[in-house]
């Protein structure tokens, strides 16, 4: 199973790249509807860079002009999920039992070194949506645009596996520190309906029992959103990776719900903060009205 998700995966990316105008020329601009995107020779320690930057808009960015609203209403509407979290929750499980989607994630191990597994098989659809939104996935990918960037000369592809891997510092480390202030139980581990939270845990205590502090926000959901947000930004023209990608972002978040790891209300923050770090990202491409549709340098 394993094996076919890399094939289909690296089919994915040789469908995103074949037929893609930077190929042969490394260094170009590509018009679309309101941006010219601009892709130089990639640097990783410059991309690295842009970490302090990154940070400083994900807390800015949420509070200028439109994004207030954008956030009160998502702050209401997260308060209304939480209300009816256990609601919920308990209607997925019904749902996926009717349909034959079992609940429990099972997997086999490849390849451990000591107790520590670094290679697993999912054996149920569950389990292979819920690996989808562990990190691993969006590593492959990275992986994948690198070596074919490499391999290329394809500077747009390069540089958008340095994308990615920029945008998981700054969300991962956002999403944690938002775990770590917040403390809601996930639904398997509550010891009331909804869960309880336990804001600012020690750091022991959530070492510890990581599972009774760390459901909200979703850092698997974010990893997809920032995923799928960077690579749709970069590729503008494959307007299929936004409708694949959201369509498999909804499928592992009903999954979480079935197999209790999260709870609904716990994906709205999520989401957010993924997409605003791969827009965040991906932002320095972008060189606003010019009128060239293409611009080879």
């Amino acid at each position: 199973m394993r094996k076919g998700f890399l094939l289909i995966f690296s089919l994915l990316i040789l469908q995103l790249l074949s037929n893609s105008q930077f190929v042969s020329n490394p260094t170009a601009s590509f018009q679309n509807k309101k941006d010219t995107l601009y892709f130089s020779k990639p640097n990783l320690f410059k991309t690295l860079g842009q970490f302090p930057s990154n940070m400083l808009g994900l807390v800015k960015t949420p509070f200028k002009g439109d994004n207030c609203v954008s956030m009160i209403a998502m702050a209401q509407g997260t308060v209304v999920l939480v209300t009816q979290d256990q609601y919920i929750t308990n209607w997925v499980k019904k749902i996926s039992l009717k349909i034959g989607l079992q609940a429990e994630t099972r997997y086999k191990d490849i390849l451990k070194i000591g107790n520590k597994t670094i290679i697993k098989v999912p054996m149920n659809v569950n389990s292979a949506l819920y690996q989808l939104g562990e990190g691993g996935t969006s590593m492959l990918l990275a992986g994948g645009f690198w070596i074919y960037g490499k391999a290329n000369n394809d500077w747009r592809a390069e540089q958008t596996a340095y994308d990615l891997g920029e945008t998981f510092i700054s969300m991962g480390i956002s999403i944690q520190i938002i775990k770590r202030i917040t403390g809601r139980q996930s639904p398997f581990k509550a010891t009331e309906p909804g869960g309880l939270w336990h804001p600012l845990p020690s750091f022991s205590t959530y070492q510890n029992n990581t599972s009774s502090y760390d459901a909200y926000p979703s850092g698997h959901l974010a990893t997809m959103m920032a995923t799928v947000t960077v690579i749709k930004e970069n590729y503008p023209e494959k307007k299929w990776i936004s409708l694949l990608g959201y369509s498999l972002i909804g499928l592992t978040g009903w999954a979480m719900v079935n197999t209790e790891v999260h709870w609904l209300s716990d994906y709205p923050l999520a989401l957010a903060v993924g997409y605003l770090s791969g827009k965040l990202t991906t932002m320095k491409h972008k060189k606003p009205k010019l009128k060239a549709r293409m611009i080879i340098l």
